[in-house]
């Protein structure tokens, strides 16, 4: 599943998009630490989603409790505001956030128009668990692991981008991440 991404050169008429690419997947599934590395590996300015979540949020999710849809919009919003400015700086950026249903992932496409690629960090609940429960000095607690997969709406078909196993070692999806988002443009 590729699809948009970077385009070609404006001298030969067609538009260049830089790419806006979003590591998506539940908690534990290694967002931040594979998007850190695409970021790098493409050049392009990394943003951690949990920073754009409210107070509220943030100490709703420490005390144990799930976001709904309307605590998650003013986050959403803030994710959708810093891609609309990343590309009408004509800037790359790749976004390590949860986006778990696909109206979040419709939300965001909207903000970036066909540049937006996502990479889908496929990971199963005892192994979200595992990692989650022996984390450190994140906000996330355990017990909610399985609201995540309640929510979780996987990658569909007509989304760009593709979908790789979380627990793969990291250069082997850096490898498949930089062929598909070459490919792409």
């Amino acid at each position: 599943m590729t699809g948009s991404g970077a385009g070609t050169g404006a001298d030969t008429g067609t538009t260049k998009r830089t790419p806006i690419v979003l590591v998506v997947g539940v908690t534990g599934s290694g967002k931040t630490t594979v998007g850190k590395a695409v970021a790098e590996q493409l050049g392009l300015r990394f943003a951690e989603g949990d920073d754009f979540h409210p107070a509220a949020n943030v100490a709703k999710m420490t005390a144990g409790h799930a976001l709904d849809d309307a605590d998650r919009e003013p986050w959403l919003r803030a994710l959708a505001d810093l891609v609309r400015h990343s590309v009408a700086a004509g800037e790359g950026l790749v976004v390590a956030c949860s986006a778990l249903k696909r109206a979040y992932r419709d939300e965001l496409r909207a903000a970036a128009g066909p540049g937006l690629w996502c990479l889908y960090l496929a990971l199963d609940r005892d192994t979200a668990w595992d990692r989650v429960s022996r984390r450190t000095g994140h906000f996330m607690p355990a017990r909610l692991v399985d609201s995540q997969f309640e929510t979780l709406e996987p990658l569909e078909p007509d989304e760009p981008g593709m979908t790789v196993d979380a627990t793969a070692a990291l250069p082997a999806i850096l490898t498949r991440v930089r062929a598909a988002v070459t490919r792409s443009g």
